[in-house]
């Protein structure tokens, strides 16, 4: 199966999961999931329909965003999309070059990306999409379940090297990142990290699930992933300050997650991403991928 058409299969179990989990389960209607699915997918490539480039963050392209597109095309919208996740900051470079639509962004626009879009006479528009929070993650079998952001801030600058500084078996830390690309990079230094640089044995991953896979595999990792990915195999979420993910209004590591677009959208984009924003089934979507719906 392709990975296209496997993004809807996986739209249509998710629509189907939130709204009837039992039925979700049963062979045949996984059945005709995967035909609907397939038709839906042959039926769009065959009648040439518009297509919207979105292009961006990893934590919206890898799970969100696909799924959203997914479940809007198996509504009938004659959309087609391409996506592609390699970074925030890919999100404004995209843009601006006119390679893309909308940009996806797991942080605000900087003032300098600003600045080159007004350099060239553009607007930049901001759009909300979602809420993420950064879970802080650890292997299951670390005993060290509660950090504050001040230790947090020392082990991701270097300052603590070992766990036994924190109350845990002595080993080595492990430190694992996302990349300088990666708007999650970033937003996790201003988040838990009082701004300063990373480590210098910061191990920089390419995405969330690059640094879950890592962490759950070793007894000493340590890193951060999007709320999405942190009930991966193998790890465990830490509180921050005494706060978990389950407090979403008062977890010290939350952030907006964005769409960017240059101008107001018009035609089919402004109707997906009003689509996305604001409608029912899609905020279903984006909570059943484990991100909170802005309302």
């Amino acid at each position: 199966m392709s990975e296209r058409c496997g993004h809807l299969v996986a739209a249509f179990e998710t629509v189907i999961a939130v709204l009837n989990p039992q039925l979700s389960k049963t062979m045949k209607v996984k059945t005709v999931i995967a035909t609907l699915a397939a038709g839906v997918f042959f039926g769009g490539a065959a009648m040439g329909q518009t297509k919207i480039v979105i292009k961006g963050s990893d934590t919206l392209g890898a799970k969100m965003v696909p799924q959203l597109t997914a479940v809007y095309k198996a509504m009938g919208k004659a959309v087609d999309f391409e996506i592609a996740a390699e970074g925030s900051s890919t999100a404004f470079t995209s843009l601006l070059e006119g390679t893309a639509d909308v940009g996806m962004s797991s942080r605000g626009a900087k003032e300098g990306e600003k600045d080159s879009f007004t350099a060239k006479g553009k607007e930049l528009i901001e759009h909300v999409a979602g809420i993420d929070m950064i879970a802080v993650v650890v292997n299951e079998g670390n005993s060290v379940k509660e950090l504050t952001k001040k230790q947090i801030e020392g082990i991701f600058t270097g300052e603590i090297t070992d766990w036994s500084e924190l109350g845990g078996k002595k080993g080595a830390i492990s430190v694992y990142t996302r990349n300088t690309s990666s708007g999650t990079y970033k937003s996790f230094q201003e988040l838990a990290m009082n701004k300063r640089d990373y480590g210098s044995s910061t191990q920089k991953m390419a995405g969330n699930e690059a640094i879950a896979s890592e962490v759950g595999k070793n007894p000493n990792g340590i890193g951060y992933v999007g709320l999405a990915y942190s009930e991966n195999d193998g790890l465990v979420s830490v509180t921050v300050d005494g706060k978990g993910l389950d407090s979403p209004t008062e977890y010290p590591l939350s952030r907006n997650l964005y769409y960017y677009t240059v101008g107001d959208p018009q035609g089919e984009v402004a109707k997906f991403l009003t689509w996305a924003k604001s409608d029912e089934v899609a905020h279903k979507v984006i909570e059943k991928v484990g991100f909170v719906a802005a309302k």
